[in-house]
């Protein structure tokens, strides 16, 4: 892809982005996920392979319909109460259409079918994009709405986003597909906070991102895209290997890791508001995301070649790491201890 066009489509990313999260009247808020949705296409599709030209489509026809249900709930709501302030969501309709209109553009159970197929057909680098900075806009328009909206209508997405998250990456030997119903089942804990305590879903969001970012670079570093080529990887990269194995035992949430934090203050505060039975469901599925981290986890450091898998020779390039990744993971692992901190700050 020319560098100028690459260019043009990143700052048009970071402009949506911009725009949606700082709007304060509806259509602003449209507009810049509009935006979003225009820039990332042609990053998807940029290899030409039918399997990213798929991808695209299924993208754009699945932003689009999304985007159509967020301008019809907000013009609902303008006709019931004149306004178009964001935070003035108070039509029951309106609420029901953004809470369907926000599912579809997380991927949220039910409307989760599009993000594995689309995260599949995507090289790693836009993966990443798609499961962190695309996220961020939907996760502030329900930030900004999540006084109005049905409590237990998010609690039962959530718990069943936790549920088919963890369970359908059981099976999955693809790491970009496994990195998507990781994502879905991440944004079950998100969601099931946002009605009581909205910072906690923000932190949720950007440790998430951190972790992420932390592990998609990895994989992109070592060239992997699905369980056969991970199993060589320790030969190749062993000191990525091995930061590999802790921030994917972060992400599953293993204390005394970074990735505890977040389900840690989840669990408390829905204790506080009399949901024990649902902080023990959501706590119990978050198990079925720890088998296949570990499975992750094993394949990169433990399965060590000769082995019967049947897999392509590559070369051993000894390229040097990128300094970002050394930084990520230091976060990604090391940030429990300031838990304090983030606590009075939040």
């Amino acid at each position: 892809m020319n560098p100028q066009a690459k260019l043009v489509f990143i700052t048009s990313l970071l402009l949506g982005t911009t725009i949606t999260i700082s709007s304060n009247h509806w259509v602003m808020a449209w507009t810049g996920l509009e935006i979003n949705t225009l820039a990332i296409l042609p990053l998807i599709s940029k290899s030409h392979h039918p399997r990213a030209i798929e991808a695209a489509t299924k993208y754009f026809l699945v932003q689009a319909a999304a985007s159509a249900l967020v301008l019809f709930s907000s013009m609902t709501n303008a006709w019931q109460t004149g306004q178009w302030d964001i935070t003035q969501l108070t039509d029951p309709v309106s609420c029901l259409l953004l809470t369907a209109a926000i599912s579809i553009k997380l991927g949220l159970v039910p409307f989760h079918f599009w993000f594995p197929e689309v995260l599949q057909g995507s090289p790693l680098t836009v993966g990443l994009v798609l499961s962190t900075i695309m996220k961020f806009p939907p996760i502030t328009l329900l930030f900004m709405t999540s006084q109005s909206l049905n409590p237990t209508l998010l609690t039962t997405m959530a718990i069943m986003s936790a549920a088919l998250g963890g369970w359908m990456g059981l099976n999955q030997t693809q790491i970009r597909k496994i990195m998507a119903f990781s994502s879905i089942s991440h944004l079950g804990w998100m969601t099931i906070i946002i009605i009581y305590n909205p910072k906690l879903t923000l932190l949720n969001f950007y440790l998430y991102a951190l972790m992420t970012a932390t592990v998609f670079l990895t994989f992109n570093s070592m060239k992997v895209l699905n369980l056969s080529m991970l199993m060589t990887s320790w030969t190749k990269a062993p000191s990525l290997s091995t930061i590999l194995l802790l921030t994917l035992l972060s992400l599953a949430g293993l204390p005394p890791l970074t990735g505890f934090l977040p389900k840690w203050l989840i669990i408390q505060e829905l204790t506080k508001q009399d949901m024990t039975p649902a902080a023990m469901a959501i706590s119990l599925l978050s198990l079925l995301g720890l088998f296949f981290y570990l499975r992750l986890a094993y394949c990169a450091t433990i399965t060590l070649p000769p082995h019967t898998t049947n897999h392509m020779k590559q070369w051993h390039h000894h390229k040097p790491v990128n300094i970002s990744i050394a930084i990520l993971t230091t976060m990604s692992i090391m940030l429990l201890p300031i838990s304090p901190m983030i606590l009075a700050a939040i």
